[in-house]
């Protein structure tokens, strides 16, 4: 049975992830011993036990999200449901985690891109004042007419009906404002910044200096980067999709449809918090069979 992963992208993150995974694994517990001697920061404690505020920030929940997937991923390998495994691929972050899944890079080396990046766009961040909004019920074509008048940019093509639009906050505001008849909603989303637009520019750039010291592989199975919504395999492509996905829209609905479409895919995991892909999956295609999975119990035996 052809088998692919999904990995989740920040948003999902909540306290107490990845606790059942560890108490009750020993492959998690080891993954999570190492992400804090990788880190030098007790990661386990914020992702068990930690205040939401802390876990939220872009330098702290991305590391969590990628450790998190990496473990439910090994969990499943372990217990020999992956040995059809066709494809993978992530929701921005997740994305990262997809590519350790497919033997890109190990999971240490994996972490320390995850780590930068994180860090990377907290300070973007910081330093600019950006905001995102949720537009449903308008087409692809419709919502950039809307992005091109406010001087803003779509940020997430999700599933049909479901865009996610960034930029600077005061645009955001009044894009919002004006929205009321053009699409069925349009609201704010609680985020610290504009990810996926121009203003992640210094991130891109930092990072892409970052990463060029790194060795990738070919991936072992199919891997669709967010940038393209298309298949990526060859290490130097990998590494620009990678620095290009940081201020690019990421297209998850053509990466899940090529992805089932290329691999005849007839199951997928869903691995981390939130269940989100798996939302997206029913909007995108109800045939696609999506199983999430973020705690213990919920994992295959």
């Amino acid at each position: 049975m052809a088998t692919g992963l999904l990995f989740s992208g920040q948003g999902a993150q909540s306290v107490g992830m990845g606790l059942s995974l560890y108490e009750n694994s020993d492959i998690a517990r080891a993954i999570f011993d190492e992400a804090n001697e990788v880190l030098g920061w007790d990661l386990k404690k914020l992702c068990f036990e930690g205040e939401v505020e802390t876990l939220t920030e872009t330098k702290v929940c991305q590391p969590a999200l990628y450790v998190q997937g990496f473990a439910i991923y090994s969990i499943l390998k372990e217990r020999g449901h992956l040995s059809d495994l066709k494809a993978a691929c992530g929701l921005s972050l997740g994305e990262l985690t997809a590519l350790a899944a497919a033997g890109v890079y190990d999971f240490s080396t994996g972490l320390r891109l995850v780590a930068e990046r994180g860090r990377l766009m907290q300070l973007a961040c910081d330093t600019t004042k950006g905001g995102m909004a949720a537009v449903i019920g308008g087409s692809q074509e419709e919502v950039q007419i809307f992005c091109d008048e406010f001087g803003i940019e779509i940020a997430n093509l999700n599933c049909p009906g479901q865009i996610v639009v960034s930029g600077d906050n005061g645009k955001i505001i009044e894009a919002v404002d004006a929205s009321k008849g053009r699409f069925k909603l349009c609201k704010p989303l609680n985020v610290a910044g504009a990810y996926h637009s121009r203003l992640m520019d210094s991130a891109r750039e930092s990072f892409s200096e970052f990463i060029k010291e790194f060795d990738f592989k070919r991936p072992e199975i199919s891997v669709y980067t967010n940038v393209t919504g298309s298949k990526v395999s060859e290490p130097h492509a990998i590494k620009v999709a990678l620095i290009n996905q940081v201020v690019s829209s990421v297209r998850f609905e053509e990466c899940l449809r090529n992805m089932a479409c290329d691999n005849a895919i007839s199951q997928f995991y869903e691995c981390g918090p939130g269940k989100v892909l798996t939302g997206f999956a029913k909007r995108i295609d109800k045939s696609l069979v999506v199983t999430p999975m973020s705690d213990f119990e919920e994992i295959p035996s």
